[in-house]
């Protein structure tokens, strides 16, 4: 299974961009080993419409189309639900275990992802009910998803 994140907003150089790099990397070196093809990451530019609705409709048809077919979709979203660890890294060995080809996450801009996408999301999660800047919400994804695999692998990283 591929990962894929897809993230409205683009990350300048700086300790957001070396950290979310460093827990990408090491979710490549242990995922390997456990079937996982890779995580990569798209930059979508923020909508520059002047309505909410249109910069939302802009940026959901810039995520649809990165989109790939037979995609399990995980929305991060501020009505999403709250999901431990360890549920999180179920989630993923369960679809990687069911061959699921792709596994996209997507974070939306500040207006927030379109109802289309939200709908299409077979997991809506929110990282606790405060309102995060998506450079955060961007690193703490990505340390979930190399978190999940340490759970998945047996490693010592993730305790209980």
């Amino acid at each position: 299974m591929h990962l894929l994140v897809i993230s409205i907003g683009k990350l300048k150089q700086g300790p957001e961009r070396e950290l979310a790099e460093r827990y990408r990397d090491r979710f490549d070196d242990i995922g390997r080993k456990l079937g996982f093809r890779g995580l990569a990451i798209h930059e979508i530019s923020e909508s520059r419409a002047r309505d909410a609705a249109t910069r939302i409709n802009e940026e959901a048809a810039a995520i649809s189309a990165l989109i790939p077919e037979k995609a399990v979709l995980v929305a991060l979203d501020e009505r999403g639900s709250s999901v431990d660890s360890a549920s999180f890294a179920r989630h993923i060995g369960k679809w990687r275990d069911e061959s699921v080809p792709h596994n996209v996450f997507v974070i939306g801009g500040a207006d927030g992802l379109s109802p289309e996408l939200r709908r299409k999301a077979k997991l809506s999660i929110a990282f606790g009910s405060a309102t995060w800047p998506h450079q955060i919400v961007r690193v703490m994804l990505l340390e979930q998803i190399y978190r999940a695999a340490t759970i998945l692998a047996g490693h010592p990283y993730h305790r209980v």
